[in-house]
């Protein structure tokens, strides 16, 4: 009779209770979105030396962003299955899966298809969760600011920057210009 009766007791202290039963469990979006927000702006950690371009590698990216997802009960896969890359976001609880497949090239030097898978597993991945990051992994589509010309000391340029200063012309006229070092601003603003 005490098995029993503290049996009983157990199973109503399990049993679902109005809060537990009234609480809608999250979906895989919700998820997703929660991540998301945690998992922000990555940044690039790899250089291209073909293209002198910075990028972050997939054992970074994954590295970031796989604790994250666990925290939140998704798991990140990426099989190839047909000649294709498969990037998989699975709820594991309820088993739903966010997907993104592309296809290989009929690429056969195996060292090319490992930088491929290496390139679509990152790219397929980064995309699905919409990392936040330039793509600068080429040749980029926008054009670099230009670069001021640095202010030196003893250059002619310094001698009439310093002249319009002692005028009252402005540093900050100047700096639109010129990247001047702390060590001009100072011999500007004492003369």
């Amino acid at each position: 009779m005490g098995a029993t009766k503290k049996l009983s007791e157990d199973m109503k202290q399990t049993a679902p209770t109005p809060e537990r039963t009234t609480k809608k469990a999250k979906n895989i979006y919700q998820k997703l979105a929660d991540a998301k927000a945690e998992i922000g702006a990555i940044s690039k950690d790899s250089t291209n030396p073909f293209f002198k371009s910075k990028y972050f590698d997939i054992n970074n990216l994954l590295a970031h962003v796989e604790p994250i997802l666990y925290k939140h009960g998704l798991v990140c896969l990426q099989p190839i299955i047909e000649e294709n890359v498969v990037t998989q976001i699975i709820d594991v609880n309820s088993e739903q899966i966010i997907d993104s497949v592309i296809p290989l090239t009929e690429e056969r030097d195996p060292q090319k298809l490992g930088s491929q898978i290496s390139y679509f597993r990152r790219y397929s991945l980064s995309s699905l969760l919409a990392i936040q990051a330039e793509d600068d992994d080429g040749n980029s589509a926008k054009p670099k600011p230009q670069q001021k010309p640095e202010l030196k000391l003893g250059t002619e340029v310094f001698d009439k920057v310093n002249k319009y200063i002692s005028e009252g012309g402005k540093l900050a006229e100047v700096e639109k210009k010129y990247t001047i070092s702390e060590t001009i601003k100072q011999i500007l603003i004492v003369k």
